[in-house]
């Protein structure tokens, strides 16, 4: 059956306009994106055949080539799924660094979590914050692969003594989604320590992200291996 012939009380577009967004399900919505289906399949069994296959992960992690093989979604319509993506992370971010400060290490991993729990290599990140904790800005350090991400204390704190940021946060994601740091990480966040000390940096934290969990180096009492308070 197409969209059309449906009741127009369960046709999306019909339905978010009475009703609003929130009233659709991630098929509708998706459905809503893809605008039309194929000769075989409307554009709500398109929606279910993509979340057949692996739902948000699928769509997050896959590349564009990989989306439109999908029979019936082509460049076009993968293209739309991954703008609608995109601009959803753009807008996640936007409104965390237009936080005045973070007050917590739950604040920085919110602010990070969507945008990197579906990464498929390591990125390893650092946020910039000045005297009174306000983000100065986030930047990426270094892009590895499924199991690391080198950073090198130099590449750190380069970007903060650029910027006058008096403190720094490390954030880096693990795509095995379990957030447990490694010894690699143990080792890293130690000459990161010990770095910051020299230079006059403060190194708050090392937040590891994983899928829908997160493991702080400073809520778990890591850093007072290193002399932190």
């Amino acid at each position: 059956m197409i969209i059309k012939e449906l009741p127009s009380e369960e046709r999306p577009r019909e339905k978010m306009s009475r009703y609003g967004s929130a009233a659709l399900s991630n098929t509708e919505l998706t459905a809503l994106l893809l605008r039309t289906g194929t000769k075989e399949k409307s554009a709500i069994e398109l929606a279910q055949e993509l979340f057949r296959i692996g739902g948000f992960p699928f769509l997050a992690e896959s590349s564009i080539e990989e989306l439109s093989s999908v029979r019936g979604i082509g460049t076009a319509k993968a293209c739309q799924i991954k703008a609608a993506l995109e601009l959803g992370k753009r807008m996640t971010r936007c409104t965390a660094f237009e936080q005045p400060s973070v007050s917590s290490s739950s604040d920085v991993a919110t602010m990070f979590m969507e945008e990197m729990r579906y990464l498929k290599k390591e990125v390893f990140r650092v946020l910039l914050l000045n005297s009174k904790g306000r983000i100065i800005s986030t930047e990426t350090v270094s892009v590895g692969n499924i199991n690391s991400a080198f950073a090198n204390p130099r590449e750190v704190f380069s970007p903060a003594l650029k910027r006058g940021a008096a403190a720094v946060i490390a954030v880096h994601n693990h795509p095995g989604g379990d957030p447990q740091p490694s010894m690699d990480d143990k080792v890293t966040t130690a000459r990161l320590f010990e770095a910051g000390k020299l230079l006059g940096v403060q190194f708050l934290d090392h937040i590891i992200i994983g899928d829908g969990r997160y493991i702080s180096f400073r809520e778990e009492q890591l850093l007072d291996i290193f002399g932190g308070e």
